[in-house]
């Protein structure tokens, strides 16, 4: 990955829930040269350039203790921000604000950290940073919805300036893997003790990349830090431009214009592989796409009509249709790719007669009127036309809502829709990411529960994976509670995640990881 900080774990600490997944990346690579003038006219082009990213919408927010969705935290995470441990190329954990740490018991992590860091406003990176970090995270004031990721964490005590330790209410096997997303980065102290608001416009962190300006709707962003502690980026500044129009985007990247599309409309694949100007960059996910039901409201508290709607949604037209092959059908609101997944696992089969029935005997046999909200990404709109046109087989009418990305979340986050089009993007690897935070009552709304759903049974399952270190056991227990979510119809999978990104022939080594992280600290700007 290009940094100085990269080395194998201390301690021995794999975990076999993380070493047993396979992740494929297929890197932007440059050609090799062997004359040593070549080399030097290569060198000069790893230095310096502005890099422009074109993006669908603009961010939400910038503090990581609020952001719930991946494009804003996009924009920071390992590049102003910074964790204690980060994930590697192949999702293995890799030392980074910290060196080293050993479980002490079962309930005691120690972390050792690195030294001579400083934030990008001058403050000391030491246990005390991490310590106000995670506090203010933890305590029920903030009203951060990222609290419940974090809930194991009874105390941050700090041992001595660079030594800090994470004293849990219970085992948490997944403990690094949740440390090392956009959730466990470490903030300014001072930033979070003069004005903790202003960082949901104005990050400070640690990382390769400091905040330079949001002008709202239009861009964001970023200079390298003249000053970071590892090896500096390439470039010296990234700017990630708002372009709403997918056309738009595309040919800014075919002229040159910007350099990076991470958000390639599925219709233009064979028009980027022919092109000269144009590079695809393609790699699997941790993500899934789901169509989502509002449990909490009526008709879709009965259950019956949930499966009605289940049993009448043809997913694999869509992936065809709409999604041109790009993923693979999903059988749960799971990725392969992530710990706890399993094939077992049956969603409702294509039945439009027992569609029919369902509706029937809930009492809706003249038919409904329901709302389907979705973001205004152009396959997610392609999607719910298909789905409203299915939809119609059983004699439920569909209004399609198209809302601009902010405007989206916002509407879920208050469970001011009924069917919604969502996704997940798993940013651990780990199963309870997508168990806790979809599912569980406490994440009912920002955390990540969009469907309003409660059930206790389920609550406890979820709570007890998280206590059991033994990987088996947990993997039976999430098998177990994602059968009995889609028994009682929370939602329809769709897809799993292929990431992708276009980008301009003369940019090379970014990289996307399987939680769809734009990394860019090597980047090359020819």
């Amino acid at each position: 990955m290009g940094k100085k900080r990269r080395s194998i774990l201390r301690n021995g600490i794999l975990f076999a829930f993380i070493g047993s997944m396979l992740f494929f990346t297929f890197g932007c690579t440059t050609e090799s040269n062997t004359s040593k003038e070549t080399e030097i006219e290569i060198e000069e082009a790893k230095e310096g350039g502005e890099l422009t990213v074109v993006r669908l919408s603009d961010a939400t927010k910038l503090d990581p203790h609020f952001i719930t969705d991946i494009p804003s935290a996009n924009i920071v995470y390992q590049k102003v921000y910074e964790t204690l441990v980060e994930p590697d190329k192949e999702m293995n954990i890799q030392p980074l604000l910290a060196t080293e740490w050993k479980v002490i018991d079962d309930t005691t992590w120690e972390f050792s950290l690195k030294e001579g860091v400083t934030f990008h406003d001058g403050t000391p990176f030491d246990a005390n940073a991490v310590k106000a970090t995670f506090e203010r995270l933890l305590d029920p004031e903030t009203g951060s919805p990222q609290r419940e990721k974090f809930a194991m964490i009874n105390e941050v005590k700090v041992m001595d300036d660079y030594t800090v330790q994470l004293i849990l209410d219970y085992p948490y096997a997944p403990l690094l893997s949740i440390l090392a997303s956009n959730e466990g980065s470490i903030m300014s102290p001072n930033a979070l003790a003069e004005n903790p608001e202003k960082l949901m416009e104005h990050p400070v962190g640690t990382g390769p990349f400091v905040f330079e300006e949001w002008k709202t709707g239009q861009e964001i962003s970023l200079k390298k830090n003249e000053n970071y502690w590892g090896k500096e980026p390439n470039i010296d500044r990234v700017v990630f431009k708002v372009v709403p129009e997918d056309a738009t985007r595309l040919a800014m990247i075919e002229t040159g214009e910007a350099h990076i599309n991470d958000q390639v409309p599925v219709t233009e694949i064979e028009r980027i592989e022919a092109s000269d100007t144009m590079g695809l960059y393609r790699t699997e996910g941790l993500a899934v796409e789901y169509v989502g039901f509002n449990t909490k409201k009526q008709p879709l508290d009965d259950v019956r009509v949930r499966k009605a709607i289940s049993h009448a949604i043809e997913r694999e037209a869509i992936i065809n249709g709409v999604y041109n092959n790009v993923g693979t059908l999903a059988n749960a609101a799971m990725s392969p790719k992530v710990f706890g997944h399993s094939e077992n696992v049956k969603p409702y089969d294509y039945d439009l007669n027992e569609a029919k029935k369902l509706l029937k005997e809930a009492g809706f046999e003249n038919g409904l009127t329901l709302n389907l909200l979705t973001s205004d990404r152009k396959e997610r709109i392609n999607m719910a036309e298909v789905i409203q046109s299915q939809l119609k087989g059983i004699g439920v009418d569909v209004n399609i809502q198209v809302m601009e990305y902010g405007a989206y979340i916002d509407t879920i986050d208050k469970s001011d829709h009924d069917l919604f089009i969502g996704g997940w993007g798993n940013a651990t690897g780990d199963g309870d990411y997508n168990q806790y935070n979809l599912f569980h009552t406490a994440s009912q709304g920002p955390p990540g529960n969009h469907f309003y759903y409660s059930n206790p049974e389920v609550d406890e399952i979820i709570e007890a994976a998280r206590r059991v270190t033994d990987d088996a056991k947990r993997q039976e227990l999430y098998e177990q509670v994602m059968q009995m979510e889609l028994a009682d119809a929370v939602y329809i999978p769709i897809r799993n995640y292929e990431h992708m990104a276009v980008h301009s022939s003369n940019v090379s080594d970014f990289w996307i990881n399987a939680a769809n992280y734009l990394m860019i600290d090597d980047v090359i700007i020819k």
